[in-house]
């Protein structure tokens, strides 16, 4: 994987770990994105960060942005959290907390 888009991908998979349809609904994250009925349910924090991570991805391929360079390297910014989230190392409840602070935050 391009090292560009690392952060975005653990933003995204950070966030659905953390939404209600995987909390508590218990279904996959992909899932959650890939099923029309599903995806709306999704914070628009996740929706967000998904449509970010797209527009990486795009700009890998996108050749006007080849020389320049598509963003800058990741900084392992999201690395313990999302390891965290993967070993199943957390409190749901802390997390759905997080996660609606966060949406609220900005929706103002």
């Amino acid at each position: 994987m391009v090292a560009s888009c690392k952060d975005q991908l653990k933003q995204v998979a950070i966030c659905l770990q953390r939404s209600p349809c995987v909390m508590i609904e218990r279904n996959t994250p992909k899932d959650c994105i890939t099923d029309p009925v599903k995806a709306k349910d999704l914070p628009e924090l996740c929706k967000a960060q998904l449509s970010t991570f797209l527009e990486c991805k795009r700009g890998i391929v996108d050749m006007r942005k080849r020389i320049r360079g598509n963003a800058p390297l990741s900084t392992g910014k999201y690395d313990e959290q999302y390891e965290k989230l993967s070993t199943g190392d957390f409190d749901p409840r802390e997390e759905m907390q997080k996660l609606d602070s966060l949406n609220t935050h900005n929706e103002r």
